[in-house]
């Protein structure tokens, strides 16, 4: 650490806090600004899993014609409508901001890592780097499992899913963007469950062997917490819980690694 960064006051930090949020402020939103303007490519992204042509529907039934099985989803359609005025301005507007956001991550990553990284030694900044990596990276494909499985299917089952044949399904706008930020934020946020685990570990409030013997209590929890991020159908509620029990296990081999290097060191 520098002279300057230990005479640095609480006033000096809160200025350099100041500074890199309006950088961050501005470069959210140039970005939002490029993603209003490619509307067209933006909502062509965002409106995809409503197609029966998505292409995690083409994986499927790919998997299923190489093990010999002659397997097609039947096509399928779901309207979407704009009750509002100025509903379908509003969702552009909130919409490229949002994914102004998204495709900003790496830069805020990168300012959140400038910000803290005076008041570490060299060795914390060397691992400070993997451990900033590994965040974005558990992040990016906890968004990215949203995208192509989870709200596509999701979106298929409650779209279609139809009480009697006179009823049928108009989806507002508003509802299918929110349920769609709602839901990829949600994943990615909780994929960081390893990284949780090892800041746990690292501070000693967690132990692999009480995780490895809790397993069955973790279970039924991440079956609550699936049931409440996703929406009401038990097909997500699986799909959610299946990768959520992955990164527990996970955790545990962390927790484990971590309890081991502890262990050498006293």
């Amino acid at each position: 650490m520098s002279d300057n960064n230990q005479m640095m006051t609480f006033g000096g930090h809160l200025e350099v806090l100041r500074r890199m949020l309006f950088r961050i402020l501005i470069v959210t939103a140039a970005l939002a600004v490029v993603i209003f303007c490619f509307k067209d490519i933006t909502f062509a992204i965002l409106l995809a899993p409503t197609k029966s042509d998505f292409c995690l529907y083409h994986w499927i039934e790919s998997f299923f014609a190489r093990i010999g099985y002659d397997f097609h989803f039947s096509p399928f359609g779901v309207d979407l409508i704009a009750t509002d005025l100025s509903s379908q301005f509003m969702t552009h507007i909130s919409t490229s901001l949002y994914l102004g956001l998204l495709c900003a991550s790496p830069y805020v990553l990168f300012e959140l890592f400038r910000f803290v990284s005076p008041a570490l030694r060299d060795n914390e900044r060397r691992y400070t780097v993997p451990v900033f990596l590994f965040i974005y990276a558990l992040f990016i494909i906890g968004v990215l499992m949203s995208y192509f499985i989870l709200f596509p299917i999701s979106f298929r089952f409650l779209g279609t899913y139809s009480v009697a044949e006179q009823v049928r399904s108009t989806i507002t706008l508003d509802s299918y963007i929110s349920t769609f930020v709602t839901l990829t934020l949600v994943m990615g946020v909780v994929f960081q469950l390893p990284i949780i685990a090892y800041f746990l570990a690292k501070i000693g409030i967690i132990q692999a062997e009480m995780l490895a013997k809790y397993r069955q209590y973790a279970f039924v929890i991440i079956l609550v917490v699936a049931a409440v991020i996703t929406p009401p159908d038990l097909m997500t509620m699986v799909l959610v819980t299946l990768p959520l029990y992955a990164l527990y296990e996970i955790s545990i081999i962390v927790a484990k690694h971590v309890n081991k290097n502890q262990s050498k060191f006293k």
